[in-house]
């Protein structure tokens, strides 16, 4: 398709570089002017088909009328009053429907805050108060934030933690399972056990287990590059937890909320967690995050330990309510699997003409392909994925690049996409692979 632009967009980017930080990093520099589903109309009327949705933000689409029409209900009544100031139903209402639809038998607790490194914040939190303990261990590849503890847990240095230490202390990262990357010689059984050893291992070479408050785990990475743990791996994970005592917390920011075809990814692992760490999709692009698991751990800190001025927002409790309600009433987790079918069919054709196409993996909707120099070396090439990325978001489609190298293209679109624009995204991919 022709993206045109005015002078008025001209104008925009120039005061963005000159207001805005060149930290803040944008995979597109046209403005945004209304969105709708997964299209985006920029200020030009230039028309974007979403398979980035706010980096996994928008799972029910952008400008749900449900979630619309709760937002606008809420603000009508009160904006903010501060739930530790005086309470309001929302968040009441919204932490049972989270225990509700959690996984785990047992009684659980949920809290309300803003965005997923806060999230996994107060996770550790309470984990070191009801332990006891002081260490965190997160994975290699892994990503959980941007403030200074979860720059700590996260392992891709650049651009994420370089010259921004020193980090908290008491912080290591385990092995994690990567089958594509695994040694020729040796099958997926073997690898995982391999891998299964190296982590009880890590526990004799680098942390002993009697000081770990928690294990915190992403079911799949995300900014690691959509790279998805046998199921062996992580029930032995959780095995190991629960006999040192170590809090299993399972990172759900990215993952939750239908993308893997489940509520939770973990879900599909046969693991019940300790703690899960919620926030992306939950409010439909408002500002929401939340910790939900046993109650024992949750109710471990004392009151006025926990919280926050604007934890748990009204407005975005409304929102979050709705998109619970609508992945129910529109069966998104069933959505979810046929388009990452449909996603996952067409990778494969285009592979056939493709030779840097290497491995596509997926879990519901939760697609990526690594992009490598040939299929035999299976070398990534972090070039290669930029130009695809770059010609993508220049000719309509918002499309995101992950993965330690920098050599996988992931896709979030959202479950609520028709299939006009499903199709009309695909053929945009299609020409900017060739």
């Amino acid at each position: 398709m022709m993206i045109t632009t005015t002078g008025m967009t001209e104008k925009l980017q120039n005061k963005r570089k000159k207001y805005v930080p060149q930290g803040v990093s944008n995979g597109n520099l046209n403005i945004a002017q209304s969105a709708t589903g997964a299209t985006i109309t920029d200020i030009d009327g230039n028309e974007w088909i979403d398979f980035a949705s706010a980096i996994g933000t928008l799972n029910v689409g952008h400008s749900h009328h449900k979630v619309t029409a709760a937002v606008n209900s809420q603000v009508e009544k009160f904006l903010h009053p501060g739930f530790n100031v005086m309470m309001y139903e929302g968040y009441i209402e919204l932490a049972q429907k989270l225990c509700e639809i959690s996984p785990g038998t047992f009684d659980k607790q949920a809290i309300l805050l803003n965005s997923g490194a806060e999230a996994v914040e107060n996770a550790i939190k309470m984990a070191r108060k009801f332990t006891g303990r002081q260490a965190v261990v997160s994975f290699v590849r892994g990503f959980h934030g941007r403030t200074n503890l979860t720059m700590g847990m996260t392992s891709k240095v650049k651009p994420y933690k370089f010259g921004f230490g020193p980090f908290a202390p008491e912080i290591y990262q385990a092995p994690y399972p990567y089958v594509y990357q695994k040694p020729a010689e040796m099958t997926d059984e073997a690898y995982v056990d391999c891998v299964i050893a190296e982590f009880k291992d890590f526990f004799l070479a680098t942390v002993a287990p009697e000081t770990v408050a928690c294990v915190v785990m992403e079911p799949i990475q995300g900014e690691g590059g959509f790279v998805i743990p046998p199921k062996k791996f992580v029930q032995e994970v959780s095995k190991f937890c629960k006999e040192h005592g170590i809090v299993f917390v399972a990172d759900e920011i990215q993952t939750g909320f239908g993308r893997t075809g489940s509520m939770f990814a973990i879900e599909q692992f046969d693991v019940e967690p300790d703690l899960i760490t919620v926030s992306k999709s939950l409010a439909a692009g408002l500002p929401l995050s939340g910790v939900v698991g046993r109650t024992e751990i949750l109710n471990a800190a004392a009151p006025g330990e926990l919280g926050g001025t604007y934890a748990g927002s009204p407005v975005a409790c409304a929102a979050a309510l709705a998109v619970i309600e609508i992945i129910e009433e529109e069966n998104l987790l069933i959505k979810s699997e046929a388009m990452g079918e449909k996603i996952e069919v067409k990778l494969k054709a285009l592979a056939e003409k493709h030779e840097y196409m290497g491995d596509i993996r997926r879990l519901g909707s939760m697609v990526a392909v690594e992009i490598v120099n040939d299929r035999a070396d299976k070398l990534p090439n972090k070039q290669k994925t930029a130009e695809i990325v770059q010609y993508a978001n220049a000719n309509g489609l918002l499309l995101l690049s992950a993965g330690l190298k920098g050599n996988v293209i992931r896709f979030l679109a959202p479950l609520v996409i028709t299939d006009e624009e499903l199709s009309k995204g695909l053929t945009i991919l299609e020409d900017a692979f060739k």
